[in-house]
Parts: structure tokens; C-alpha cells; sequence
């Protein structure tokens, strides 16, 4: 039996072509793969004003194949799934957070969400060495975006 590719799917209301472009400029090693739209002719009601959107957009983030479409409002993105980003220094924090956090109050803990509500999290790659005391947990905690010198002093 081989083992199955597993692959994120995001559903959007209309924005999936916006938010494949969007993720593939901030991400390095990405690229839209493929696009496919709906017919020009409507399918039927739930489909109307669909026509030219994403039916199936396949796309790559960092080498992770993703797909989408443009789905309607039917769904929603939520904070119960979120897409980790693991970064090498706080350099790298400080890219990701300043090009993907777009909703303040939806920021803690290095959680953020962006303009698509799509929800992150950017962390350093080394986190579980930055949660090794209390002192250290509840710094977090309080933090939004993660400041990896504020965690290491109190190691």
C-alpha cells in the first residue's frame, strides 16, 4: 500500500486566485500550479455569479502542495485549524508576522490571522526549547508576536 499524499484544501468566497497570488509572492519555493474555473454558463443556483472563479486551484508553499476553490459563503475559515510556520531566527518572525497578521485582535501567542482568515502560527523552529519553565509559558502567553530574546532571558 503506498502512502498517501496529504494535501491542505482551502475554500474561499471569491478571493482563492487573489489568495494563491498573495501566499506564493510571501512564500519562497511557490508557485500556482494549476487553475480551473467554473463554465461560463451557470450551473445552476447555488453556482450563480460563479462563473471565472476557481473551481480547483492547486498551488505550493515552501514545497507544500495545497488546493482551493472559490466555494461561496457557504463556509468559513476558523482558529481551529491553523497552518504553522516554523522560522530560523526572529528575522524570519518579523517577515512572516508583518506579511500575514491583518486582524489584531485575533493575534496571541504567535497566532495570527490574515486578510483571506486564514489563521497561522509563527513560531520559532526551537519553541519547545523557549517552553522549558513557567516564567517562559506565561511570557508567551502574553505575548502576540513571538520575541524569542524576551523568552531565552528568562531560561
Amino acid at each position: 500500500m503506498r502512502t498517501p499524499q496529504i494535501r491542505p484544501f482551502l475554500w474561499f468566497d471569491g478571493s482563492a486566485r487573489e489568495a494563491m497570488q498573495y501566499y506564493c509572492e510571501v512564500f519562497p519555493d511557490s508557485r500556482i500550479d494549476r487553475i480551473d474555473e467554473y463554465p461560463a454558463a451557470e450551473l445552476d443556483e447555488h453556482f450563480e455569479g460563479m462563473s471565472g472563479k476557481i473551481i480547483n486551484g492547486e498551488f505550493t508553499l515552501a514545497g507544500q502542495p495545497f488546493g482551493c476553490l472559490d466555494g461561496g459563503p457557504y463556509f468559513t475559515f476558523n482558529e481551529s485549524i491553523s497552518f504553522v510556520v516554523a522560522c530560523a531566527d526572529q528575522a524570519e518572525i518579523d517577515y512572516y508576522w508583518e506579511r500575514l497578521s491583518a486582524v489584531p485582535e485575533s493575534e496571541q501567542c504567535g497566532w495570527c490571522k490574515d486578510r483571506f482568515g486564514v489563521s497561522w502560527q509563527i513560531v520559532p523552529a526551537h519553541m519547545e526549547r523557549l517552553m522549558k519553565t513557567p516564567a517562559q509559558v506565561q511570557a508567551m502567553m502574553k505575548q502576540k508576536k513571538i520575541v524569542i530574546a524576551e523568552l531565552e532571558a528568562l531560561a
